[in-house]
């Protein structure tokens, strides 16, 4: 098999994955892996994902949600120092935007994964909206804004006003039938049924590659505990939030401490 041209050599994004955050995402990226796709999975490397760039995203493309400043909307060569030069295929992360990516790569295939709203919103809630919005992790959202001075909270935030078309989190909840279902029309009625592969769970490689051009591997169709798997890495996520956090405080510290010596000297 063939591994497929990276996006670092110039094509961009090759396939674009339309699905919403917490629908087996994990299964298909291992899966496109094994097909030969150079492929980001955010929740991989919480902390090192471009959460700048992606809140710059999320402000161009809804200007009116809560603290959003002014941004112009991204263009091709702005998905591109995001994503695409890197990387053919963009699963979780890129969810808010793939009517923008499908624009930015008209050559790329489209494969769109639908999971019941009932059983998809219900692990919605748990894995994201009670992370971000939760109370109970506020040290975490703390250490996070202000030692690691990362903006994955604050860009993850923005995300969910906007996509959900909302202000807060109570509206968030009201609104997500609607955006569930608005999110996967606007696919179907932008795209035509030839140029999209929808994909279930279950369906094993054959639809995927022959959808992607691909020859099926000689192993099993990845089968990931996507849930087993979230909460081992939010415990590993959030350790390593207070590991490094400790580390920059340390470093932090020990400046403090040599600069205070300093002046003690000078002034003796």
């Amino acid at each position: 098999m063939q591994p497929s041209k990276s996006g670092a050599d110039g094509d961009g994004l090759q396939v674009i994955h339309v699905a919403l955050y917490r629908m087996a995402t994990r299964s298909l990226a291992e899966a496109y892996r094994i097909l030969g796709y150079k492929t980001h999975h955010g929740i991989e490397d919480v902390m090192g994902n471009p959460w700048v760039g992606i809140e710059k995203a999320v402000e161009g493309t809804w200007p009116n949600i809560p603290t959003a400043r002014p941004q112009a909307r991204f263009t091709r060569e702005d998905w591109d120092t995001l994503w695409g030069n890197e990387y053919d295929v963009i699963t979780d992360l890129a969810c808010p935007f793939t009517d923008q990516l499908i624009e930015a790569y008209p050559n790329a295939k489209i494969v769109v994964v639908q999971r019941d709203f009932d059983s998809w919103w219900n692990s919605y809630q748990t894995a994201l909206l009670d992370n971000i919005f939760a109370a109970r992790l506020w040290l975490i959202i703390w250490l996070i804004r202000n030692v690691l001075r990362s903006r994955a909270v604050d860009a993850m935030i923005k995300v969910n006003y906007g996509l959900f078309h909302a202000r807060n989190i109570d509206e968030i909840k009201a609104n997500a039938r609607t955006t569930y279902d608005e999110y996967y029309r606007n696919i179907r009625e932008k795209i035509p049924a030839e140029r999209r592969l929808e994909y279930k769970m279950g369906d094993g490689w054959e639809p995927l590659c022959a959808f992607l051009g691909k020859d099926v591997p000689d192993v099993p169709f990845p089968r990931l505990n996507d849930s087993a798997n979230r909460k081992q890495g939010q415990k590993a996520s959030e350790y390593a939030v207070f590991l490094t956090s400790a580390k920059t405080m340390a470093v932090l510290a020990v400046g403090v401490g040599a600069i205070g010596t300093a002046l003690w000297h000078l002034s003796t």
